[in-house]
């Protein structure tokens, strides 16, 4: 009798159910999350992280937006992009073909649709209410949100030194994603979504929030470059449509470079947040904050030290460009930590260094300068010295630079003995014609510029070169004495053996 009596009671649901089923997140009612987990669970077949199958077996059209009353468009509108959640395998192209397309066309007409809610003058025809946006924000997540499996990724750092791709351990092709054709028509509508004035900024900032914006941001790290093009410009439109999540934007930004330069050194989209940092600085309110000064040298500078510089380069240089030019104090800043970062082995990143040094010092003013002209040209004497031409000539070079050569002139009587040896060393032996030819011109125009000092730094030269001979010499005669009293000593034991010097001397 009790045991029918206890068949009969309700049982309490496990404690693990509940808490499983309270795991559920804002994106996570998507048909993806369900493809992933069913595709994964197989066990024995392999993961498609990036492209998991569909799990709707046909997907019908629906009405067109012209064919339904104002008043139903919106519901139309969630229902359409609602049927857009469904993501396919496009790895294989003859695999749900017919819905593939169907999906295709829906897009195409909520990219039209929202673009025509604008209108041409600016004016709303409709506005996009909350169900409408967190049914956009649900479609974006599952279509775009994805993870990059390992062997996805780069495995080697395109651009080493001078981003020249053919001298790279790998071909350096990029991957193009199979999904492109409907991944680009999803970041196309959220781009016009973004930017439409139909969308209310208030409402739409608690769905594009902290959580959308860095999945966002992972996907740069994607090996497509137009798909990093497209984040790019929704990533610029977001920072300038949703102001209360410009400090969350720049600080996980600075977080995928401290990562990048402290730890991996690999990501694809550096040169693109970049370029949106560009951008970013030019907005900049002056005096500058202490938070962007620390961002100058603990982000930008650093960013110099990878090998894979090349790839980014021209895009680091335009945000250093920035800041000099909103404060141009920080000038002697940016070139002390390029001097602290200066490639001493990669001739084709010294290059570069070169360059955006004499773009610094186009637009420095003589109180800068006058800080940081002592170790800077140690450092361009250096390279006009080097045995690698190619630096040499565009150390050189900077003599053509009229602003440059004003600079000198002004404190000739610094600069002039810190450099005289290295012009007259390259006189007397660089093996290349032209950077010979360009040392003599140099040369030359120094002595004109003041003969009395040029004389001066000559005959101390001299004398310098003397001294270096004359302990040369010594030195040589001491070995030789060592060597003929060791000679002298009968060889026991362990005793070390003396080796002549001809049997040993390498000329280099």
């Amino acid at each position: 009798m009790l045991k029918q009596i206890w068949s009969k009671l309700p049982r309490k649901s496990s404690k693990s159910s509940t808490d499983s089923s309270a795991e559920s997140t804002r994106y996570s009612n998507s048909p993806r999350a369900t493809s992933q987990s069913q595709s994964n669970g197989g066990g024995g077949g392999k993961r498609t992280a990036v492209f998991p199958a569909s799990v709707v077996a046909g997907i019908e059209p629906l009405v067109p937006f012209k064919d339904v009353p104002n008043s139903e468009k919106m519901n139309l509108f969630v229902s359409k992009v609602s049927l857009c959640c469904v993501t396919f395998d496009f790895t294989d192209s003859s695999k749900n073909s017919v819905e593939k397309d169907v999906k295709r066309r829906t897009l195409i007409e909520l990219v039209d649709f929202v673009a025509s809610a604008s209108g041409s003058s600016g004016s709303c025809s409709i506005r996009f209410t909350e169900p409408a946006i967190l049914a956009l924000c649900r479609m974006c997540a599952a279509n775009l949100f994805r993870v990059f499996p390992p062997n996805y990724r780069s495995n080697c750092s395109v651009g080493d030194g001078g981003g020249d791709s053919d001298n790279n351990d790998c071909d350096g092709e990029p991957m193009f994603d199979p999904a492109w054709p409907h991944l680009n028509l999803v970041y196309d509508l959220l781009l016009k979504f973004i930017t439409s004035s139909c969308v209310d900024a208030k409402v739409a900032k608690k769905y594009i929030d902290h959580s959308f914006i860095l999945r966002l941001l992972d996907l740069f790290d994607s090996e497509d470059p137009r798909e990093r093009d497209c984040l790019k410009t929704i990533l610029h439109r977001a920072y300038g449509k949703f102001m209360v999540h410009r400090p969350f934007i720049r600080k996980s930004i600075n977080n995928i470079f401290y990562r990048f330069v402290s730890e991996s050194e690999r990501h694809n989209g550096i040169a693109e947040l970049l370029e949106v940092y560009g951008s970013v600085i030019s907005g900049f309110a002056l005096p500058l904050k202490e938070e962007h000064k620390i961002f100058l040298w603990r982000v930008l500078v650093p960013l110099h030290k990878p090998k894979s510089v090349g790839v980014y380069f021209h895009q680091l240089s335009y945000c250093v460009t920035q800041f000099i030019e909103k404060e141009p104090k920080l000038t002697s800043t940016v070139i002390r930590g390029l001097l602290k970062f200066w490639p001493v082995t990669n001739s084709q990143k010294e290059m570069m260094f070169l360059g955006e040094i004499e773009e610094i010092l186009d637009a420095i003013n003589m109180v800068e300068f006058q800080k940081i002209m002592v170790p800077l040209f140690l450092r361009i004497g250096c390279c006009i010295n080097s045995y690698h031409f190619q630096v040499a000539e565009r150390a050189l070079f900077f003599w053509n630079n009229d602003n440059i050569v004003n600079l000198i002139a002004h404190n000739r009587q610094v600069i002039l003995p810190i450099v005289f040896p290295a012009f007259e060393r390259n006189a007397q032996s660089h093996w290349n014609p032209a950077v010979l030819n360009l040392s003599l011109n140099v040369r030359k125009m120094f002595m004109e510029m003041d003969e009395v000092l040029f004389q001066s730094c000559h005959a101390h030269f001299e004398e310098e070169e003397a001294k270096l001979s004359l302990a040369a010499e010594k030195r040589k005669e001491a070995w030789e004495r060592l060597e003929n009293a060791a000679s002298l000593q009968p060889i026991t034991g362990n005793t070390a053996v003396l080796v002549t010097p001809l049997a040993t001397s390498i000329t280099c």
